[in-house]
């Protein structure tokens, strides 16, 4: 009997000095003191001599819980620096390998990347941009060509003498990329280096290309508005042209152009048309290691071309909203069809219609790394779909072929930013 009163005593007297007791403060050591049965056993204990003691004990189990909570706070801390930084990491791996995953129609850009600078290509290795460049000259040296051409046939000292000077100019130009290159094959050059260097050559070309579009502009008067191409030399989201005129309500299309590159991985976006609310209203991509692919609405039909060989192709796409019926041609031939893209979506008008660049947002949001590399011409766009015939006689440069009754090729039609250039080209004269 005494000793279950003594045990309901330490209980009760264990329950007084922790208080509430509703918090762990880990292992608790009980002292037992001799209470008189009648007695308040609270005042008693603060009374014992080891009120004290214990007093002490609750304050240290509360300071090492509070020390404990500290340290969790601060592993917690730590884990979250850790997992936004394995994901930063994992995020430019897969950017770098930029192949791989089939890409979805909205996900394809995180928001705030499309800063207006060369930003985009300093992840491009240093050997990739100066082979980018060289490819560059060697487009600046087939347009100073054709400028040699046109002022045999129209004699200007001026156009001679600046013709000159360019070409001493694009001769330094190649002596740099060249030194640049061994550099990098001794090993010798480090990213501050390759970012000068890349400035000072891409400032270079900047005022090249604006020179040559100088001399370019008095060929204007003496070719039609259609003979012309839209060059994009180097894979960055500000070079661009835009399509002064908007779509209207299409239930059906036809789109044709004429296609140059040999960029890899991916030729990028010969065009893209947003809308408000849906940025991927109508995009044609090839994007990483993808094949190139058709967007309505964000839906995606793989198409079956095969055009980065450096070589002029040409292409049309055709669709109809009924079944979401589509047709691909290349070089006038069938390539493949599908339906069920987009059935019963019709086209939304009052767009935004870029050439050379993918939106992420109404008439913006470029990624260099969606960009267009290579050469366009005679964007034509129905609102019709085309038959075989028409499609070939497009491709094969016929007295017959039709101009686009929605967009049609004009260089009053198209505003160019950004360094992309315009000058001459007979498709049929340079394929043939």
């Amino acid at each position: 009997m005494l000793a279950g009163r003594a045990a309901r005593t330490c209980v009760l007297l264990a329950l007084c000095l922790l208080g509430s007791g509703a918090q762990d403060f880990g292992p608790t050591r009980f002292i037992c003191t001799s209470v008189p049965v009648d007695a308040d056993m609270c005042a008693a204990s603060v009374a014992a001599g080891g009120a004290e003691e214990l007093r002490s004990n609750v304050l240290q189990l509360r300071e090492t819980v509070l020390q404990q909570k500290e340290t969790i706070l601060s592993q917690k801390e730590t884990i979250r620096e850790l997992t936004t930084k394995l994901g930063r990491c994992e995020s430019q791996s897969t950017l770098d390998a930029s192949a791989g995953e089939a890409r979805t129609g909205g996900g394809r850009k995180q928001p705030g990347s499309g800063k207006n600078t060369m930003g985009d290509l300093s992840r491009t290795p240093a050997a990739e941009t100066l082979s980018q460049l060289g490819q560059t000259l060697q487009s600046l040296k087939t347009r100073l060509e054709n400028l040699e051409q046109y002022s045999r046939l129209n004699s200007s000292s001026q156009t001679n003498s600046l013709k000159d000077l360019l070409q001493s100019k694009i001769d330094d130009l190649e002596r740099q990329v060249l030194s640049r290159v061994n550099t990098l094959e001794e090993g010798k050059g480090g990213p501050r280096n390759d970012t000068e260097e890349r400035v000072k050559i891409e400032s270079a070309l900047t005022s090249l290309h604006q020179r040559i579009s100088e001399l370019e502009k008095g060929q204007k008067d003496t070719r039609p508005g259609d003979k012309f191409q839209l060059t994009f030399p180097l894979r960055t989201n500000y070079m661009y042209a835009k399509v002064k005129k908007s779509l209207p309500e299409m239930y059906a299309f036809t789109v044709c152009m004429w296609l140059k590159s040999s960029a890899a991985p991916g030729l990028g976006t010969p065009f893209s048309y947003a809308v408000p609310g849906q940025a991927n209203e109508l995009v044609l991509i090839e994007w990483g290691n993808n094949p190139m692919e058709i967007l309505i609405n964000d839906k995606v039909a793989k198409l079956p071309f095969v055009i980065n060989d450096g070589k002029w192709h040409h292409i049309c796409i055709t669709w109809t909203t009924r079944d979401g019926v589509w047709e691909a041609y290349q070089d006038g031939t069938q390539g493949g069809n599908g339906e069920n893209l987009a059935p019963y979506h019709p086209i939304k008008p009052q767009g935004v219609l870029v050439l050379g660049q993918e939106q992420d947002t109404l008439g913006g949001g470029f990624d260099a790394t969606q960009a267009f590399v290579g050469e366009l011409a005679h964007f034509n766009i129905w609102d019709r779909k085309l038959t075989p015939g028409e499609v070939y006689n497009l491709a094969t440069c016929s007295t017959k072929a039709l101009s686009g009754n929605v967009i049609a090729w004009a260089e009053s039609h198209i505003e160019i930013y950004g360094g992309a250039t315009k000058w001459t080209f007979e498709a049929c004269r340079q394929i043939n």
